[in-house]
C-alpha cells in the first residue's frame, strides 16, 4: 500500500504503507485413512485463498492460509502439462506443496532512503503458481494376490484379515483392489492386497488389468493364486476347457513381465486354493513337484473352508518381517556412512550435514 503518515503534532510524517500478506500454497498430506482418490474426482479446481493488501499505519496485510488436501499414503502427484513426476506420498502425515502461494508486495515504507524520504510508489505481489495436475494412486502393501477372475482372492483376504470384499460365483466381482490388515504373531501387522481383474492381455487393458496393475508395483512380495479348473461345467458362463493352472501360471506372469520386467522377478509364493476338492487333491502332488522343482515355494489351501491358512500367514510373516528388517539395516548402514563427515575437524561441514544441505553432497528431499 501507498500511504502517508498524518497526525496531528507530527512533522514529516512520511510514508507509511505496510506489505501485503502472502497467499497460501496447496498441499497435499498423506493420511492412511484414507483408501482411494474418490474425494478429488469432482473437485476439478482447488484454490488457496489470496493474501490481504496492506493497510496504512505500517500495518502487514494478513497471509492467506495454506489449502491442505488430503490424500491416500501411496499417491503420486504428476504435472499434467510435462508428465513430470513432482512428488510420491509414501508416509503417513508426508507433506508435498504442489502450487506454492506469491509472495506479499511491499508497501512504500519498505523504499524509504537518505536521498528518497517520500516514496510514492509501491511493489505488487507476485502471483501464486496454478498447476495442472494429476494425481495417481499405487496401494501400498506388504503382500498383494494375484490370480484369474474367480480363483478364491477376495475369499482369502476376508478369511486372514479384516477386509470384506464383495464375494460372488461369477468372474469381476471384485471391481476395486481390496486391502485388509492381517495380525501376525507379536503384534506383527501385514498389509495385504486383493488385486482384481488380471487375465491374459492385461498389461494390453484386457480384462481390467491397465487399471490394476500399478498397484501390484509396490507390493514387496506376490501371492499367486492357481486352481485346478473343474473337470465339468458350472453354468456360469466361464470357458474352463483352455485353462490349466501351469498355463495360467505362466500367462499372468507374462503379463506382468510385459507391464513392468522388474515384477517378473517378483518374490510369489504359489497358493493352489480349493485343496478339498477332489479332482484339485488328484493334481495337488504333481502341481507341488513342478513349482518345488522350479524353486518356487508351494502352499495348499482352502480359503472358503479355512483350511490351511496358518501355514500361509507364517510363510507371509516370516518373509515381510525378514524384509523389514532388512530394509532396517539398509538405513542404519546409511547413516553411518555419513557418520565420517560429522567427524571432521570443519564446523561448518558439520553443521552443513547435520542441516542436510548442499555440502553434505546429499541435499534436502522436497519431498
Amino acid at each position: 500500500m501507498v500511504a502517508w503518515r498524518r497526525e496531528k503534532f507530527v512533522a514529516f510524517g512520511g510514508p507509511s504503507g505496510g506489505d501485503g500478506g502472502r497467499g497460501g500454497s496447496v498441499i497435499l498430506v498423506a493420511d492412511e485413512n484414507l483408501n482411494t482418490l474418490m474425494d478429488l474426482r469432482y473437485q476439478k479446481h482447488i484454490r488457496a485463498p489470496k493474501g490481504k493488501g496492506g493497510e496504512n499505519s505500517r500495518k502487514q496485510g494478513r497471509s492467506g492460509e495454506d489449502r491442505v488436501v488430503r490424500v491416500p499414503v501411496g499417491t503420486q502427484v504428476f504435472d499434467r502439462d510435462t508428465d513430470a513426476q513432482i512428488g510420491d506420498l509414501v508416509e503417513h502425515e508426508q507433506r508435498l506443496v504442489v502450487a506454492q502461494g506469491g509472495e506479499g508486495g511491499r508497501g512504500n515504507a519498505r523504499f524509504v532512503t537518505s536521498t528518497n524520504r517520500a516514496p510514492e510508489h509501491a511493489q505488487p505481489g507476485t502471483a501464486g503458481e496454478a498447476r495442472n495436475l494429476r494425481l495417481e494412486l499405487k496401494l501400498l502393501a506388504d503382500v498383494g494376490i494375484i490370480g484369474y477372475p474367480s480363483v478364491g482372492k477376495s475369499t482369502l483376504i476376508s478369511a486372514i484379515s479384516n477386509a470384506q470384499p464383495r464375494i460372488a460365483s461369477y468372474p469381476f466381482t471384485t471391481l476395486v483392489p481390496n486391502l485388509g490388515v492381517v495380525e501376525w504373531r507379536d503384534g506383527v501387522r501385514l498389509v495385504v492386497a486383493d488385486i482384481p481383474g488380471l487375465i491374459e492381455g492385461a498389461s494390453e487393458g484386457h480384462g481390467l488389468g491397465h487399471q490394476f496393475l500399478r498397484h501390484i508395483e509396490r507390493c514387496r512380495l506376490l501371492v499367486h493364486m492357481i486352481e485346478v479348473p473343474p473337470p465339468f461345467d458350472y453354468g456360469d458362463g466361464v470357458d474352463w476347457t483352455d485353462r490349466s493352472p501351469l498355463d495360467d501360471f505362466a500367462r499372468l506372469n507374462r503379463e506382468l513381465e510385459l507391464w513392468d520386467p522388474e515384477l517378473a522377478r517378483r518374490e510369489q509364493i504359489v497358493v493352489l486354493n480349493k485343496a478339498d476338492l477332489p479332482h484339485v487333491q488328484e493334481e495337488a502332488e504333481a502341481l507341488r513337484e513342478h513349482f518345488e522343482g522350479e524353486g518356487q515355494t508351494f502352499l495348499t489351501l482352502s480359503a472358503a473352508r479355512r483350511l490351511g491358512l496358518q501355514e500361509l500367514l507364517d510363510e507371509l510373516g516370516r518373509r515381510v518381517v525378514a524384509f523389514r528388517e532388512e530394509q532396517a539395516r539398509a538405513r542404519a548402514e546409511a547413516r553411518e556412512a555419513h557418520q565420517p563427515l560429522l567427524d571432521d575437524d570443519d564446523p561448518e561441514l558439520t553443521r552443513a550435514v547435520e542441516r542436510g544441505d548442499g555440502a553434505s553432497g546429499q541435499g534436502r528431499n522436497p519431498g
